[in-house]
């Protein structure tokens, strides 16, 4: 395995737009950086963005190593910024401020899950995603994006945000690489650092994702005063695809009050 210098300088990230702030834009499982694209030429009117392939996914490495490495890689990849990050992007986000806060001047937390609690539970998922990855190998990408993006999960995603081409840019070893190495199941949980948090923070959640929207308000609760807990209503777990408008429009506002 190489180290984590070598790793990260291997990360994909494109970068789009004139000046600071710079923005680092993290996505979820089975996305690539593209799918922040229009939502990054928006926000690149008055920032500089860096959209990071994660690793594994898009043309970024497979890096042999756990969400804490991952994370190290994704910091030194795209430097220092207002980090943002949804579902799995949203993890390697909150790692990188809890193992690099020199980096993370503020932070956005979409659909977080900052760990399971439960060893028991903790282990079912880690058997869980060990069957979606030998799935996965069995059937190859496309059949598993079908599966994927038919869950409950991404009910009121439509076909056209789940941008499948994009996705079909991954591979089955990279993915399968992620559900080992960076699922919920693979890490232990940090509820008990978030409260050392001292960045700014806001924490998103769509209103039809129930699960996601209690566990980001005691975020929220547990980080303390510097965070802040916005739900977005009517929207499911890929809130920002699904309400781009809005999402932009409480990112935006939130950044305002930024010092």
């Amino acid at each position: 395995m190489a180290p984590a210098g070598e790793a990260a300088a291997r990360l994909h990230v494109d970068v789009v737009g004139a000046g600071p702030p710079r923005l680092v834009l993290v996505h979820g499982f089975t996305q690539t950086g593209r799918s922040w694209r229009a939502l990054a030429r928006d926000l690149a009117a008055d920032h500089e963005v860096v959209t990071v392939d994660a690793p594994g996914h898009g043309g970024s490495p497979t890096l042999g190593a756990g969400l804490g490495d991952g994370a190290r890689a994704i910091a030194e990849a795209a430097g220092a910024g207002i980090y943002i990050g949804y579902s799995m992007g949203a993890r390697y986000v909150l790692r990188v401020a809890l193992e690099r806060p020199d980096v993370v001047r503020a932070m956005v937390l979409l659909g977080v899950n900052p760990g399971i609690e439960d060893p028991v539970e903790r282990a079912a998922r880690r058997d869980s995603d060990e069957e979606l990855a030998r799935r996965l190998e069995r059937d190859g990408v496309d059949a598993f994006l079908e599966t994927w993006v038919a869950q409950p999960l991404f009910a009121s995603l439509p076909p056209s945000a789940a941008d499948i081409e994009d996705r079909r840019r991954n591979t089955v070893a990279g993915l399968a690489a992620s559900l080992r190495q960076a699922g919920t199941g693979a890490d232990a949980d940090v509820w008990d650092a978030v409260g050392g948090l001292q960045m700014p923070v806001l924490v998103l959640a769509g209103g039809a994702d129930t699960k996601f929207g209690a566990i980001g308000q005691r975020l929220s609760e547990a980080i303390g005063g510097n965070a802040t807990f916005r739900v977005m209503p009517g929207a499911g777990h890929a809130a920002h695809l699904e309400q781009p408008a809005v999402f932009l429009r409480l990112v935006k506002e939130w950044l305002a009050t930024l010092p």
